[in-house]
Formats: C-alpha cells, sequence, structure tokens
C-alpha cells in the first residue's frame, strides 16, 4: 500500500476538511494521506450517510449489552499513562502492532492527539476503569474516524461495533451529514467490516457510489476491528 503523506500549511478550516474528505483523504497526526497505488485500487474510502443509518439486529444487541454498563464522555485528544497503556495492550495483545517496541508517548502524542482540524476524543468506562478510546475529526458536514482502541479483555462487549454506533449518535447530535469510517478493503477482514453499516457509499474510481443490500456485501457486523485506517 502506498500512503504519500502531505503536510497542510496550516490548521485546516472545517469546510476545507469536508472537502478533502470527499476526495478520500485520511489524516494521521497533522498529515494528511490518501491511497496512491498505480496498479492496484483495493482501498475504497467508506462514509455513512447519518440521517438513512440504519441499524441490524445484531447492532441493536451491541447497544443494549452496552449502553447500561458503560459511560462515554467527549473530550479534546490527551495522553495519559493509561491511554498508552491501553494503546499497547490493543495493538500487541491483538496482534496489530507494527513495532518491535511499545509504542512511546512521544508517538502516542504525535498519532492521536497532534491534529491540523478539530478533533475530539471519545472516552468509554466501565464504572471508573477506562475500556475504550476512539478519535473523531469533525468538519463543518461531516465527522471522520480515525482510530479506535480497547481493552482485549473486553472483547466480548464488541466495543468497535459500539463505538461505530456512538460516532454515529455523535454526528447526528452534531447535525452532520456524514460519517466518514476510513479505509475499505474487500480482502481485508480488519477493514472489511465497515461495509457491515448500511447504507454506506464507497469511493471507486474517484465516484461515490452507494450500497445498501447486506445480502450482496455479507460481512459480519460484530468483527473486530483493527482500529480505524
Amino acid at each position: 500500500m502506498r500512503l504519500p503523506l502531505r503536510l497542510p500549511i496550516g490548521r485546516l478550516t472545517p469546510e476545507e476538511f469536508d472537502r478533502l474528505l470527499d476526495e478520500g483523504d485520511r489524516r494521521t497526526g497533522t498529515l494528511l494521506y490518501r491511497p496512491s497505488c498505480e496498479t492496484c485500487v483495493a482501498c475504497e474510502a467508506l462514509r455513512v450517510p447519518v440521517g438513512r443509518f440504519q441499524l441490524t439486529r445484531s447492532q441493536r444487541r451491541v447497544l443494549r449489552r452496552n449502553d447500561g454498563g458503560l459511560r462515554v464522555e467527549r473530550h479534546r485528544p490527551s495522553y495519559t499513562e493509561a491511554h498508552l497503556t491501553l494503546y499497547n495492550r490493543h495493538a500487541q495483545e491483538r496482534g496489530l502492532s507494527l513495532r518491535e517496541q511499545p509504542a512511546t508517548a512521544a508517538d502516542y502524542r504525535f498519532f492521536l492527539v497532534d491534529s491540523c482540524v478539530e478533533t475530539w476524543e471519545l472516552r468509554y468506562y466501565a464504572q471508573d476503569r477506562l475500556v475504550a478510546v476512539s478519535v473523531v475529526d469533525v468538519g463543518r458536514r461531516a465527522a471522520s474516524s480515525v482510530y479506535h482502541y480497547f481493552d482485549p479483555d473486553e472483547s466480548w462487549r464488541s466495543l468497535g461495533v459500539y463505538s461505530v454506533l456512538k460516532e454515529v449518535e455523535l454526528c447526528a447530535t452534531l447535525g452532520l451529514e456524514w460519517y466518514y469510517l476510513g479505509l475499505y478493503v474487500e480482502a481485508c477482514r480488519h477493514l472489511n467490516y465497515k461495509a457491515a453499516y448500511f447504507p454506506h457509499q464507497r469511493r471507486i474510481g474517484g465516484i461515490w457510489q452507494e450500497f445498501h443490500d447486506s445480502a450482496l456485501h455479507p460481512v459480519p457486523d460484530e468483527a473486530p476491528p483493527a482500529g480505524r485506517r
């Protein structure tokens, strides 16, 4: 996968960010990127129309399983030792880390605290224990899910699915039109779970195409996500 990075000349306005999302951009730290492979078009940006999103039975079960037992708070992104410990556990215990060594405080701040757009952090607590964190970028008409990680011991909760549903809920609360869920790759189980949210649109050949029927794209809607990309 070829993902050339670009550094904006300054902080992006909400309108500028909406336009870049519509063109397929993603953000990591203060940098922007989009897939740019000469011979491969497997990566497709995926977005959900917030006002038309429809829950599946399985997704309703995930909400019922967690709404009574978890507290969700919205904050500006920040770094704490608890964040870093949870982030490294999620990466290492789920086999997602590309590093030989655990991420450092500087690594974490660069990836999930520094930003060039308006960014929020959703923290999920079981009583007073931090069990998951999501980072979400917000424009004028759209929001983009940047990354999500959770306590591997809490996998029974389907926190990856739950976080998507709570982020869609946040978009509705903010009056946003689109929720961008990152890159979809049909052959990758860590990325194809995103097609379980309907209706959705995928950017194919530079054009947004809409998908409605889960029977045509059967993806388990409780597939364990690796974090949004």
